[in-house]
C-alpha cells in the first residue's frame, strides 16, 4: 500500500485514466449473464469480466460487501480473489456502511483494510467520533462518512434540524461540517446521493476540499449533469460518481461484457463533457 494520503491517491487515478466513474461490483445471482448461468465461479469470473472490460474507463471500484456475504463464504472467498485481480491504481471501496462502538469498529476496520485491503471503505457515523476513530487511523485509506444517501426514506433522520455547536442545521449539514473537522489526515470523504441535487450542492460548498462518493446514476436516476457540475469541486474534480446496475447489467446476453464496455465508456464521456462544461463557464 503506497504511504500517500488518500485523497492523493484518488487524484492521481482520476486524472491518469480522465476519469470520475466508479463502477459497483454488485453480484447478484438473480441477474447472471446468460453465459455465466451454471458457473460454479461466476461471481469471480463476472467481476473479472467486468473489470477486463472497463479498467481502463474508471478511477474507482466499489464491491457491496451484502451481495457477497449473502452467499457466504463463497461469496468472501470471491470477493478476496477479486481484489487480487484490481488494476494497479485503481481505487477499490468497500461498500459497508460500518459503525459501531469502539472496539467493534476497530475489528470492522481491520476486516476491510487489512483482511480485504480496501482503499476505502464506506462508514455509518451515527454513533459518533469514537466509533469513526478506527478507520480514520489507517491514514492512507479513505472513509466516505454517509452523509445525504440516495435512497427515498433517507430524509427520517437526515434532513431533521439540529441544534449543535456548529449551528442550526440539517443533520446531513452536521455531519459535513464534522467530516472537514475529522480530516486531520486528508482521508475522509462524504456520501451523497445524485437524488438530491440540491443537498448535494450544499454540501459541497459546506466540504469543498473533500472527495464526495456519489452514488445514484443509472438505476435510481440521479441528473447526471447536475450531479457533475454541483458535486465536483472548482477544478472539475474529487467526485467520484457511481453507476453499478447501469454498467454491470446493461446486458445479461453473450454480448454482456462489451455491453458493460459501452455503458461506461458512454457515462465516462457523458461526466467529462459537463465538466469540460464547467470548466469553460468558470471565470478566467
Amino acid at each position: 500500500m503506497e504511504n500517500r494520503r488518500f485523497v492523493d491517491r484518488l487524484l492521481a487515478c482520476s486524472r491518469e485514466k480522465k476519469s470520475l466513474l466508479c463502477v459497483g461490483l454488485d453480484v447478484d445471482p438473480l441477474r447472471i449473464p446468460e453465459p455465466l448461468r451454471g458457473h460454479r465461479d461466476w461471481v469471480y469470473e463476472f467481476n473479472r469480466g467486468i473489470i477486463d472490460a472497463t479498467g481502463d474507463l474508471v478511477c474507482a471500484y466499489k464491491p457491496n460487501l451484502a451481495f457477497y456475504e449473502a452467499l457466504g463464504t463463497y461469496g468472501l472467498e470471491a470477493l478476496e480473489r477479486t481484489m487480487r485481480m484490481m488494476p494497479p491504481g485503481v481505487v477499490v471501496i468497500g461498500d459497508a456502511k460500518r459503525g459501531d462502538v469502539g472496539h467493534t469498529s476497530s475489528a470492522y476496520a481491520r476486516s476491510l483494510f487489512e483482511v480485504f485491503r480496501f482503499d476505502a471503505a464506506t462508514v455509518n457515523p451515527y454513533l459518533g467520533r469514537d466509533s469513526v476513530e478506527p478507520f480514520l487511523s489507517y491514514g492512507d485509506r479513505g472513509i466516505f462518512l454517509l452523509c445525504k444517501t440516495s435512497n427515498p426514506g433517507s430524509g427520517d433522520f437526515q434532513d431533521v434540524v439540529c441544534e449543535a455547536p456548529e449551528g442550526r442545521m440539517p443533520l446531513y449539514q452536521l455531519v459535513a461540517a464534522k467530516a472537514r473537522l475529522w480530516n486531520e489526515r486528508g482521508n475522509v470523504g462524504l456520501v451523497v446521493g445524485a437524488t438530491y441535487p440540491r443537498q448535494l450542492e450544499e454540501v459541497r460548498r459546506l466540504a469543498p476540499e473533500l472527495p464526495l462518493l456519489i452514488p445514484g446514476v443509472g438505476a435510481q436516476a440521479g441528473d447526471l449533469e447536475r450531479t457533475v457540475l454541483g458535486g465536483t469541486n472548482e477544478a472539475g474534480e474529487l467526485a467520484v460518481i457511481n453507476s453499478s446496475r447501469g454498467v454491470i447489467h446493461a446486458s445479461l446476453g453473450p454480448d454482456w461484457k462489451d455491453a458493460a464496455r459501452e455503458a461506461a465508456r458512454t457515462l465516462r464521456d457523458e461526466i467529462n463533457g459537463y465538466v469540460a462544461a464547467k470548466e469553460a463557464g468558470r471565470p478566467r
